[in-house]
């Protein structure tokens, strides 16, 4: 699971940021998902390592324009493109109705299927690696984070071992991986961990924006290993973040705190606080890391792999 960075501004683009998006790398599947798409995405696309015929899914937070703009472009392009199997999108009620007369309007048709999944808090994606769900956050208009959660995967089978051991391959290797017990011919029981390595934790990833300190950004992020939350505002311009329901720095450094995250990755940061101005992002990260000292600032084109974490059981071995 790869995290590349699209676009960090909040509102307008500037000349180093482009307004919000976030992909999510799957090497695995040799697909990405995409998390909002504000104007311009698709140029951000070209400009980075990602593939767009890759693009499988897309996570709309909310329907205020920074974070929607891009999305009508981006499909006619990956249409134009031909080789585009199937994207399934999913976001607020309103999404749905906003495509159809983009698509009106434009005389779009598309050459591939694209489904719209209205989403409501709980779970809104699964399959046999991935569970996605969303909560509503605190935001002007009805606005959604997203958590990512990786299944578990059981550790590394030793084959040579159990062909040591007179245990014929086939479907008793299967169960053994899965963690089974089973009892060979000759009546001897043999448990799967003793054969599996340590389980594969799997990942949590949480994406928060647009929103004010909330509860449900806490649940959502809760000790997940990257917290990618917005940071609109510094912390002395704590009154506009209340006027217009986004965080500040601390407010999402309060966060990650508080859901106990590995990592904070802060994002959607006014353009007042571009370089040269009287406060500028690192004045962000200075106050986040304050209080949650394991703060990264985000930018254009950054990509940050997450790290998988030990089993319970490995990291007591080691200790």
């Amino acid at each position: 699971m790869q995290i590349t960075f699209l676009g960090t501004s909040s509102g307008v683009p500037t000349r180093s940021r482009n307004v919000s998006s976030v992909a999510l790398r799957l090497p695995q599947r040799a697909e990405f998902w995409l998390f909002d798409c504000g104007e311009g995405t698709q140029h951000q696309i070209l400009r980075s390592d990602l593939r767009v015929s890759q693009l499988a899914r897309i996570f709309i937070t909310h329907m205020h324009g920074d974070h929607i703009f891009g999305l009508m472009g981006l499909l006619a392009s990956c249409g134009l493109a031909g080789n585009t199997q199937r994207i399934d999108i999913y976001g607020p009620p309103e999404l749905d109705d906003y495509l159809k007369a983009s698509r009106r309007y434009s005389q779009t048709h598309f050459s591939y299927p694209v489904k719209v999944h209205s989403v409501r808090p709980g779970v809104v994606y699964e399959d046999s690696e991935f569970t996605v769900s969303c909560d509503l956050l605190k935001h002007r208009v009805p606005a959604f984070g997203y958590r990512i959660t990786e299944h578990d995967r059981p550790g590394h089978f030793d084959a040579k071992r159990a062909a040591a051991m007179g245990i014929p391959s086939g479907p008793l290797y299967g169960k053994l991986k899965r963690g089974e017990v089973v009892t060979l011919p000759d009546g001897r029981q043999i448990p799967g961990a003793l054969l599996c390595g340590p389980t594969e934790i799997g990942r949590k990833l949480a994406y928060c924006t647009d929103t004010i300190f909330c509860d449900a950004a806490v649940e959502l992020a809760q000790d997940a290993d990257v917290l990618i939350h917005e940071a609109t505002f510094a912390h002395h311009d704590a009154e506009l973040a209340y006027q217009r329901l986004h965080s500040t720095s601390t407010m999402a450094a309060q966060t990650a705190l508080a859901a106990q995250a590995k990592r904070l990755i802060m994002t959607h940061f006014s353009p007042r606080y571009a370089p040269g101005n009287a406060t500028n992002v690192q004045d962000l990260l200075a106050e986040a890391r304050s209080i949650f000292p394991n703060t990264d600032l985000a930018s254009d084109f950054w990509a940050y792999e997450i790290p998988r974490r030990q089993s319970t059981e490995l990291a007591t071995a080691q200790s």
